[in-house]
C-alpha cells in the first residue's frame, strides 16, 4: 500500500528517484557489465547480503515488462515473509521499505521499480532472497527463480545520507 508522505519528503524522495533512475540509466549504457555484476548472486551461490551504510536507500530495478506481474507477485511474497518473520529486525524493515513502479518507461522499455527503504535498519540484510529462504523455505527456488527471471538488466544500489530536511 502506498504511503502518502509530507510534501518535502514526497519531494525528496522524487528528486532522489529521479537522480537514481538517471544514473541508472548512464550505468546500464556505459557499464552494462558493472550492474549486472551489482545484481543479487543466482541462489546456488552464496549471498553476500545487502546491507545499507547509510541513513536510507535506494534500489532501482530494471524488470522486463512481460514479468512485470512476476516481479510483483514476488515482490507480495517478500511483505509476507518480512510481516510474519519473529525476527524484530525483519518486521523493522518492513515498516521502512516501500516499493514504488515508474509510470515513465525505463531502459529499453523495462519498467522501473524502486525500492525505497527509509530509514534503513542498521546492519539488516535487504537480501531478497535471504528473506524469501526465511520465510518461505519450501517455495524459494520457484520464487528466486521468478525473481531473477524478471530483471531486464539488474539493479543499481544507491545509499543516502540526509543532507538537510528542508521542511523541518
Amino acid at each position: 500500500m502506498l504511503r502518502v508522505r509530507k510534501p518535502n519528503q514526497l519531494t525528496a524522495l522524487l528528486v532522489c528517484a529521479v537522480l537514481g533512475f538517471v544514473a541508472g540509466i548512464l550505468a546500464v549504457g556505459v557499464t552494462h557489465v558493472k550492474v549486472l555484476a551489482q545484481s543479487e548472486p543466482p541462489a546456488a551461490a552464496a549471498p553476500k547480503g545487502r546491507v545499507f551504510a547509510s541513513d536510507a536507500g535506494l534500489v532501482l530495478n530494471f524488470i522486463k515488462p512481460d514479468k512485470a506481474a512476476d516481479f510483483e507477485g514476488v515482490i507480495t511474497k517478500l511483505k509476507e515473509a518480512l510481516q510474519k518473520s519473529e525476527k524484530p529486525q525483519r518486521r523493522q524493515q518492513a515498516a521502512a521499505w516501500r516499493v514504488y513502479r515508474a509510470a515513465e518507461p525505463g531502459p529499453n522499455g523495462a519498467i522501473l521499480y524502486v525500492f525505497d527503504i527509509d530509514p534503513a535498519v542498521h546492519g539488516a540484510d535487504y537480501t531478497v532472497s535471504t528473506i524469501l529462504a526465511e520465510g518461505f523455505p519450501n517455495e524459494v527456488q520457484d520464487l528466486y527463480k521468478r525473481y531473477s527471471d524478471a530483471y531486464a538488466s539488474g539493479q543499481n544500489v544507491v545509499n543516502l545520507t540526509l543532507v538537510s530536511a528542508l521542511g523541518q
